[in-house]
């Protein structure tokens, strides 16, 4: 064995132990999550809270004396519930977050953040390292789109984080997602260390596979911003109708942002990424009219490409058209999502096409 290939091979083992320790420090951030969620709600001041938020607070506003501190007695206002403002919509105020509005449960959230950092960093190095090993992009085959993929998806929502954006609700769901992600990954679709088939020595790796990873984690982000807002706005459905929430509802759905909220931030995420996911598939054309010499040709992969495109564009048009917002709209935002990952995991496994030499 020459220099450069036991270079390129402890480059490989490298990228391997940074992607396997990323796990343990995304798995400990899980365990933060999860204790700022529980610790959150479990605080008096959580508990009080949580019992004032309900249909019988729409009252006046007394105080309501909740302990002694110092000789004195601590006063907690009681919150104002707006729940509907008009037909068909709402001016509900965003919940506390997922710490509940407590230190404790604050410093559970810092914690499980820092670890977030601490594993992107880990997970970025082995990127990179599995870049060096192959000295190509990292994204040529399954294993490597899918290390690739999470990373950016963690990155963009620390940078969400850095803009002061309230998102940190996503936390948990992002990380335990990440977890699945790199859990297949390093099971099901690790590959080897190796070099590409011709048709993919182009810089068009770089920029076509590039984008599509980045509007998948984008969207992956809008997606989670639905999913959530589904079952809020149903929360706020039952406070307006004057019906009382499950246990679970009273616990966690209060402290998310209002559906409001969530549905403004998944629509923007989704718009802001989708002239991206146009110029891929634009890229994803010019591309294969190098390779194949042809620029669409019905491939599997080309088609579903396609389908997401027009789901998207449908869900953006359903937003401008007043019978088509809120749920419907937010139907329509997760089937668009379904037909990316149906893409990219059904495609790539069970369809073959000329895009099967990515494999596993």
């Amino acid at each position: 064995m020459n220099l450069a290939a036991a270079t390129n091979e402890n480059l490989a083992h490298t990228s391997n132990v940074l992607i396997y320790s990323s796990m343990a420090v995304y798995t400990l951030a899980f365990f933060a999550h999860i204790a700022e969620w529980v610790f959150g709600s479990r605080s008096k001041v959580g508990r009080t809270a949580a019992a004032l938020s309900g249909p019988a607070a729409a009252g006046p506003t007394p105080q309501v004396r909740i302990g002694q501190q110092g000789g004195s007695t601590a006063v907690l206002e009681r919150p104002k519930v707006v729940t509907r403002s008009a037909a068909g919509s709402r001016d509900v105020p965003d919940g506390p977050g997922a710490a509940g509005g407590t230190f404790q449960g604050d410093l559970w959230g810092r914690i499980a953040v820092a670890l977030t950092v601490v594993a992107f960093a880990v997970q970025t190095g082995g990127v990179v390292a599995r870049a060096m090993s192959v000295r190509r992009a990292p994204w040529g085959n399954m294993y490597e789109f899918s290390i690739t993929f999470s990373t950016v998806a963690v990155g963009a929502y620390l940078i969400l984080l850095a803009l002061r954006k309230n998102v940190r609700w996503i936390g948990l769901l992002l990380v335990t997602t990440v977890l699945l992600d790199l859990g297949i990954a390093t099971t099901t679709l690790y590959t080897d260390s190796d070099q590409l088939v011709p048709a993919l020595h182009s810089y068009w790796l770089w920029i076509h596979v590039s984008t599509a990873i980045i509007c998948g984690a984008v969207f992956y982000l809008g997606a989670v911003g639905t999913l959530l807002y589904l079952f809020r706005d149903s929360y706020e459905n039952k406070i307006a109708n004057g019906k009382a929430p499950g246990r679970f509802a009273s616990s966690v759905l209060e402290r998310l942002p209002a559906a409001k909220s969530l549905d403004t931030f998944s629509y923007r995420i989704n718009a802001a990424v989708f002239p991206l996911w146009t110029f891929t598939i634009i890229a994803g054309a010019i591309w294969a009219g190098d390779a194949w010499g042809r620029y669409w040709g019905w491939d599997p992969k080309e088609v579903w490409s396609f389908i997401t495109w027009v789901a998207y564009a449908c869900y953006l048009h359903a937003r401008a058209t007043a019978g088509w917002k809120g749920r419907k709209a937010a139907y329509l935002a997760l089937i668009a999502f379904g037909c990316w990952l149906f893409n990219y995991y059904g495609v790539n496994i069970f369809v073959t096409g000329k895009h099967s030499y990515a494999g596993v």
